[in-house]
């Protein structure tokens, strides 16, 4: 008699741990499934800085560039034929191949390499236009603004002041 109660004891704490083990299981999914949508997030945000990165990369290049471009030309840079506000109108219309250097320059009153420059940032940047100032004391400020809606904010500007 003593070993029918013994069995029955045994038999009834094997049945009330019936199912922690899939309880268990259940438990650790979910605890792997939070990790993971974290890590999804995190590599989320980390491709849209680098975006955003990479933009602002572009620009200071851009910027650099047009300043060797004036530094190279260092007396149109100081008569002011490189100002170029970003309100400006910049749409060019449909060039020909027989185009001359010096039409080139004297079109619209942007020096020849002003206007590649700024197709250029609509090219590289999305929605990019930059500014050029230079004041009577040969500082030059450059602007570069483009859209940035996939990164932080929607509109970001690269402002670069030196002297020429």
């Amino acid at each position: 008699m003593r070993v029918k109660m013994m069995a029955k004891q045994n038999s009834s704490s094997v049945h009330a741990q019936a199912g922690a083990g899939m309880i268990e299981v259940l438990v650790a999914i979910i605890v792997l499934s939070i990790g993971l949508l974290g890590l999804a997030g995190l590599q989320t945000a980390g491709l849209k800085n680098n975006q955003s990165a990479g933009f602002r990369s572009t620009a200071t290049m851009m910027a650099y560039g047009i300043l060797d471009s004036m530094r190279a030309n260092r007396v149109a840079a100081g008569e002011g034929s490189y100002n170029h506000a970003i309100s400006e109108d910049t749409a060019s219309e449909d060039e020909t191949e027989e185009e001359t250097e010096e039409e080139t320059q004297t079109e619209a009153g942007i020096p020849g390499d002003v206007k590649p420059w700024l197709e250029e940032l609509a090219l590289r940047l999305p929605d990019g236009t930059g500014a050029v100032n230079v004041d009577a004391d040969n500082k030059v400020t450059i602007t570069i603004q483009w859209d940035d809606s996939r990164g932080a904010l929607a509109a970001q500007q690269f402002v670069m002041t030196t002297r020429l």
